[in-house]
């Protein structure tokens, strides 16, 4: 069963709780509709080596409201697309989703300055959204087509946006980059930091360890997020690692455990995050959170977790229920507002859907276009058989 997730006696106090915030909430009114609500967040924070942690009390706007509800509605709608187009065998190779996890992208997302920077592993569908890729970049992506935001080289694992530094196939290899991303913003004083993201199943990978420590005697400005949904592919956390804590392994970095499922309190942490790394040094965030899907979808996703509880949860835990039902609650959104969110979004992505379903692939020429980000041959490496000419026919996005 899922450790500290959804113990079966603490799921049913979360609809109540979620009441009790509603009501005590303090509430801004603008001709008796509500434009900002001070919220209290569901499940309290936990810290490691910190005095002083995130703000538990947060203010949310209107604005706000729709746009969290939004971006979490899309990612939801792109990933069941996702889904459908696999099974149809129009999507192929890898596909991993990330229905269930919005609040933890989402709530970082609204975090994140523009001098800051992203890198995760492959469960990257939704955050390529977030950082500006459309729903036809994402999907048409996925469906090998031209239009996709790497012309369909990339595919599911390989998605790159401004700032986002793309997933990773190599289980915890990004942890590493993304302390390297680090360096580079103190080495350029831009002020900036990186999120580097990596799942539980890959935080028992040596060069997380070694990321952690480069990092803490460097003092980068790095945040190394642990999302950790409970199962490491087949394998529940308690299975796989002896310290199931995981915001406390970096052992001399301090740490934060963050409900995942609560947009509101991963955006708190990930504030309180950036200030510090800025400011002192790096620290690991672990974001507690469910995938409803199998870990890719080759896995059914219930040989090792019965039905019972993955619809446990998404009845008592899912992430865009809960934060509707407290949006409506406070009056930030209506249930009209809602209702248009929804159709508005079913249209854009179906209309997406069928766009990457029709869609080109590339010319065969255009395949060995751009190896090279500043090439200083002329010819290709490694395919002198073929003697094909470097050609470079667009510049990477974070170059």
């Amino acid at each position: 069963m899922l450790r500290t997730l959804s113990r079966v006696s603490e799921l049913p106090l979360i609809v109540k709780q979620l009441q009790k915030n509603a009501a005590q909430a303090g509430v801004a009114k603008t001709n008796n509709y509500a434009t900002e609500a001070t919220v209290q967040v569901n499940r309290p924070f936990k810290l490691h080596r910190l005095d002083e942690g995130p703000a538990t009390e947060v203010k949310l706007t209107k604005d706000e409201a729709l746009k969290y509800y939004t971006q979490m509605q899309t990612i939801r709608r792109i990933e069941t697309a996702a889904g459908n187009l696999y099974k149809e065998k129009i999507i192929r190779g890898f596909c991993h989703l990330y229905s269930g996890q919005e609040a933890c992208a989402v709530g970082m997302k609204a975090a994140m300055r523009d001098v800051d920077n992203i890198i995760s592993a492959y469960r990257v569908h939704g955050w390529t959204y977030l950082m500006g890729v459309s729903p036809i970049g994402v999907l048409a992506e996925l469906t090998g087509a031209q239009s996709g935001c790497a012309r369909g080289k990339g595919g599911s694992m390989h998605m790159y946006a401004p700032n986002f530094f793309g997933g990773n196939g190599i289980v915890g290899a990004q942890v590493p980059l993304g302390t390297g991303v680090g360096l580079a913003c103190k080495y350029k004083g831009n002020g900036g930091m990186c999120l580097a993201l990596y799942g539980d199943g890959a935080a028992n990978q040596g060069q997380v360890f070694e990321a952690y420590n480069m990092a803490y005697l460097w003092k980068l400005p790095v945040i190394f997020v642990c999302e950790n949904n409970n199962y490491g592919m087949g394998t529940s956390s308690e299975r796989a690692s002896c310290n199931t804590d995981y915001y406390t392994r970096g052992d001399a970095l301090p740490g934060i455990w963050v409900d995942g499922m609560d947009v509101l309190a991963v955006r708190s942490a990930t504030e309180f995050a950036i200030n510090y790394v800025n400011t002192v040094g790096p620290l690991v965030m672990e974001t507690n959170t469910y995938r409803y899907s199998g870990h890719s979808m080759s896995d059914p996703g219930t040989s090792y977790r019965t039905r019972e509880e993955i619809q446990e949860v998404r009845q008592k835990r899912d992430p865009i229920t809960s934060f509707k039902e407290l949006c409506i609650e406070l009056g930030l959104i209506t249930t009209d507002e809602v209702k248009a969110i929804d159709l508005k979004v079913r249209k854009e992505i179906d209309e997406a859907t069928a766009f990457a379903k029709s869609d080109a692939e590339l010319a065969v020429s255009h395949l060995w276009t751009d190896v090279s980000s500043n090439n200083l041959e002329p010819k290709l490496r490694g395919t002198n058989s073929f003697n094909l000419d470097h050609i470079q026919e667009r510049k990477g996005v974070n170059h």
